[in-house]
């Protein structure tokens, strides 16, 4: 599975309602291009830490931990998380319907649900795609309200 192509749905909430996409992108990319990938089809600029959890309620529980504070010299939230840099997308997911939430800039918190949806035959194309988009991506920085 490893050389083939993993097809995700990928959700995030935010002032709009949900928005979604669907990409395809190869088990062989790092998580480092996954996470670019999702940031530039919700048109997010990729300015920030991030990071993929099978869980954020009770991250000392967590078993799936990948950060990019490893590949920048910064402490990791948990002990026994791993780059990104390095991983690639067939560590992190394993078999179709496994779920992680992506979490990009720690600051604003956006939380992007990962759904591996299914694994296919590698594509001549290596370049990771966006094959479906479903309703609009919310503002990564909406304008600040007057007080």
């Amino acid at each position: 599975m490893a050389n083939s192509d993993y097809v995700f749905d990928i959700s995030v909430v935010g002032n709009k309602g949900i928005a979604r996409r669907v990409i395809r992108i190869n088990g062989q990319a790092s998580l480092y291009k996954f996470a670019q990938t999702i940031v530039k089809a919700f048109g997010f600029n990729f300015d920030h830490c991030f990071g993929f959890y099978d869980t954020l309620d009770r991250k000392l529980e967590a078993k799936i931990v990948f950060e990019y504070f490893l590949d920048v010299g910064e402490e990791p939230t948990v002990p026994w998380a791993r780059g990104v840099k390095k991983s690639k997308v067939c560590d992190a997911f394993q078999t179709t319907g496994e779920k992680l939430i992506f979490l990009f800039d720690y600051g604003d918190g956006w939380q992007f649900f990962v759904n591996l949806i299914e694994v296919r035959k590698r594509s001549k194309n290596k370049k990771p795609v966006v094959l479906k988009k479903f309703g609009e991506a919310p503002e990564q920085y909406p304008p600040c309200e007057n007080f």
